[in-house]
């Protein structure tokens, strides 16, 4: 603690207690059927779902599914916590992968539902009033495109863009979890950004 009189730092208070766990004992609490699991699990859904929402809306551009994907992400952490052993200190990674993985599929079967609705004539679902706020803002719509962009990657680029563009992971973390050397994570990040640009040039003067 600083004094305001003299900017002089004062030890530190022993009695303050032990630092925070890490996510990897908060996790082995989570997983055991002792009375303290629902409260390390809860740490866990604090310590992260700001940083998974933000990531769902990168992936989505839409605050609505984005706060579908932060409850279904953290309800398949609680589902597979037994099974699931953090290869890292930090459960973001994973938590990321899990979140990219059910976008993916919400957008899979949404394509299956316009589809379908194509096929019987049907009309196709319409947005509602907070997505049409979502759809008026600028920076939604360029989101969106670029994420139409992102779709058109080479699968390599794709995975490594929604982690290390859009998710913000570093190179070292992406590179555990994919099992690839950091030097080809900044290669397919550089190729990723210079596709990109391509894809989208022009996007700011739409």
């Amino acid at each position: 603690m600083t004094t305001r009189a003299t900017g002089v730092t004062a030890p530190t208070d022993a009695r303050e207690g032990p630092p925070p766990e890490g996510d990897r004992e908060l996790w082995l609490r989570a997983t055991s059927r002792g009375p303290d699991a629902d409260a390390a699990f809860t740490a866990l859904f604090e310590r992260h779902a700001e940083a998974v929402w933000n990531y769902a809306y990168r992936l989505t551009a839409s605050w609505s599914s984005a706060d579908d994907l932060l409850s279904a992400t953290f309800l398949t952490a609680w589902r597979l916590r037994s099974r699931v052993v953090l290869a890292r200190d930090s459960a973001r990674p994973w938590l990321f992968t899990v979140t990219a993985n059910l976008a993916r599929d919400e957008r899979r079967a949404g394509a299956r539902l316009v589809r379908l609705l194509r096929r019987l004539g049907a009309r196709e679902p319409q947005a509602d009033h907070a997505e049409g706020v979502a759809d008026s803002d600028v920076a939604a719509r360029r989101l969106r495109r670029v994420l139409a962009a992102v779709e058109r990657l080479p699968r390599a680029e794709r995975e490594i863009t929604r982690l290390c563009l859009l998710g913000g992971m570093s190179a070292a973390d992406a590179s555990r979890l994919l099992g690839i050397t950091e030097a080809t994570v900044r290669s397919r990040v550089s190729r990723a950004r210079a596709r990109l640009r391509d894809l989208t040039q022009g996007d700011d003067d739409a």
